[in-house]
C-alpha cells in the first residue's frame, strides 16, 4: 500500500524523469520526421514537375471553377501524399482569405474493407471538417442514405471540395465473383458523377493515389469515362535526392548531435529499398530514438545500423505472422546456415538447409516433414519475398539442387523466429548447433 507522501514522491519522480528525457533528447522537433507531416515548400525535393502539375490543376478552385480529377501514381514513399497535402493546405488558406470555403476530405483505403465503409469514412471526415454531427449510424441504413448525408454536408458547408482517396487500389471490397466490379470503381463513379447528377451543388473533384500504374485498366467502363483524370507520375527517389530530403529535415535534431555520415548512411539504406523517402525518414528518426533510449548525446552510424535492423525485424515479423510452424522451422533452419557458416556462405544449398531442418525438428521433438515438403515451404517463402532461389548443378552425375539467398539479413530472420518456434523453451546449445551446421556444409562441399 502506497501512502500519500510516497505517492507524491513517486509522482514527482516520474515527472522528473519525463522532463529529463525531454530536456536531454537529441530531438528539437520530432514532428518534422513524421513521414505524413505537411511540410513547407522548401523541404520538397525532386518533385518540381509534379508540384507544377498539381498547382496548375488546383488553380481553377481559386477562380470559381472545378479542378479536374487527378490520378497520382508511383511506388510507395515517392511523395504522392506529401505533394498533394502541401498544395491543398495552401489552397485552403488562399480560398479562406478570399472568403470561400474549400474542403479537403481524405481517407486512406488501406484498412477499409467495403464500399459502404468507405462512404461512412467520407461522411465522418466531412462532418469533422465542417464541425457538424455525422447524423447517420455506421450500420443499419443503406449506403445510399450515407452518400446522401455526405452530399448534404458538402452542399451546406463548402463551395469547392477535393476528395483524396489514398491507396485507392486497396479498396477492393467483398467480391464474390472475379468479374464483380471492385469497390473503388463504384466509389469513383459515384463521386465523379455527383455534380453531373446535381447531387452536389458546389465544385467537387477526386484525387486517387495508387502504387499501381495499371490502375485504370481495372475500372468499370462507366467509372473510367466519368473519372477521366489528369495523370501525375511519381518515380523512385535516387540516393542523392533521399540525402537532400533528410538534409532539409536535419533541423528536427538539436544542433551538433548528428555525427558525420548519418544522413548518407540512412539515404543509402533507403535507396536499396526502391528509393522510398518514407523509409529514409523513418530510419533517420529511429536512429535518434535509439540514441535517446541509450541516453546518448549524439546520433552515430551504429544507431542507424541498429535502426535498419529494427526495421527489418519489424517487417519480417509482420510478414511471418501468417506462416505455419513448419514453414517457420524451414525458414529458420535455412537462415542459420549463413549465420553460423565459417565459410562466409551467402547462398544456402537446399541439401544443407534440409539436413539442418531435420536436426532442429529433432531438437524440438516436433514432426519432421519430407524434403519435398521443405522445398514447397521454401517456394512459399520465396513468394513472400524472404528469399530468392537459383538452381545449381553439382557436376556430371551429381544432380541439381536449389540455393537460397535471403533478401534481408539472415541474422535478423533467425533472431525474429527464435522466440516464435519455442527455442527458448529447450536447452539450445548454440555452439553445438553451429558445429552441426558447419559439418553439413563440409559434407556437402566434400561430396561435390
Amino acid at each position: 500500500m502506497v501512502d500519500g507522501d510516497d505517492q507524491q514522491t513517486l509522482s514527482q519522480s516520474i515527472k522528473g524523469r519525463l522532463q529529463e528525457g525531454v530536456q536531454n533528447s537529441v530531438f528539437r522537433d520530432r514532428g518534422l520526421l513524421d513521414p505524413d507531416a505537411v511540410i513547407d515548400e522548401d523541404r520538397i525535393v525532386g518533385r518540381d514537375k509534379q508540384l507544377d502539375d498539381i498547382i496548375t490543376y488546383f488553380r481553377p478552385a481559386l477562380q470559381g471553377t472545378r479542378p479536374p480529377n487527378m490520378l497520382l501514381y508511383g511506388p510507395s514513399g515517392t511523395g504522392k501524399s506529401l505533394i498533394i497535402n502541401a498544395v491543398c493546405q495552401q489552397v485552403v488558406e488562399l480560398a479562406n482569405a478570399q472568403g470561400g470555403q474549400f474542403g479537403v476530405i481524405k481517407i486512406n483505403c488501406q484498412t477499409i474493407k467495403s464500399h459502404d465503409r468507405a462512404v461512412y469514412r467520407l461522411v465522418e471526415n466531412a462532418a469533422a471538417q465542417a464541425g457538424v454531427d455525422v447524423a447517420v449510424p455506421e450500420s443499419g441504413i443503406s449506403t445510399d442514405r450515407k452518400l446522401t448525408r455526405f452530399y448534404n454536408i458538402l452542399n451546406e458547408n463548402f463551395d469547392s471540395v477535393i476528395i483524396i482517396l489514398d491507396e485507392v487500389d486497396l479498396l477492393v471490397g467483398r467480391q464474390r465473383d472475379p468479374n464483380d466490379e471492385p469497390a473503388y470503381s463504384k466509389l469513383l463513379y459515384q463521386l465523379s458523377r455527383a455534380s453531373q447528377l446535381s447531387r452536389i451543388e458546389g465544385h467537387v473533384s477526386v484525387a486517387a493515389l495508387t502504387n499501381d500504374p495499371r490502375f485504370m485498366e481495372d475500372l468499370d467502363g462507366r467509372a473510367e469515362s466519368s473519372f477521366n483524370p489528369q495523370d501525375v507520375v511519381f518515380s523512385d527517389y535516387d540516393a542523392n535526392q533521399l540525402q537532400t530530403i533528410l538534409e532539409r529535415r536535419r533541423d528536427a535534431y538539436r544542433e551538433g548531435v548528428l555525427e558525420d555520415g548519418i544522413i548518407p548512411l540512412s539515404s543509402a539504406f533507403a535507396a536499396q529499398d526502391h528509393g522510398d523517402a518514407r523509409k529514409a525518414i523513418d530510419l533517420f528518426r529511429k536512429a535518434g530514438e535509439i540514441a535517446d533510449r541509450q541516453g546518448e548525446e549524439h546520433v552515430r552510424e551504429d544507431h542507424v545500423r541498429d535502426a535498419q535492423k529494427e526495421a527489418e525485424r519489424d517487417r519480417t515479423l509482420t510478414q511471418m505472422q501468417g506462416l505455419s510452424t513448419q514453414k517457420k522451422l524451414s525458414l529458420y533452419a535455412t537462415a542459420i546456415v549463413p549465420v553460423y557458416s565459417e565459410q562466409n556462405l551467402d547462398a544456402v544449398p537446399s541439401t544443407v538447409a534440409y539436413r539442418v531442418y531435420q536436426y532442429i525438428t529433432d531438437l524440438l521433438d516436433t514432426d519432421e516433414k519430407s524434403r519435398d515438403s521443405y522445398l514447397r515451404y521454401m517456394n512459399e517463402a520465396e513468394t513472400y519475398n524472404f528469399v530468392t532461389s537459383e538452381k545449381r548443378g553439382r557436376g556430371y552425375g551429381g544432380g541439381v539442387h536449389k540455393e537460397y539467398t535471403f533478401i534481408d539479413d539472415p541474422d535478423v530472420v533467425a533472431e525474429t523466429l527464435q522466440a516464435d518456434i519455442r527455442l527458448e523453451e529447450i536447452e539450445y546449445d548454440e555452439e553445438l548447433v553451429k558445429s552441426v551446421v558447419n559439418a553439413q556444409i563440409d559434407d556437402f562441399f566434400e561430396g561435390k
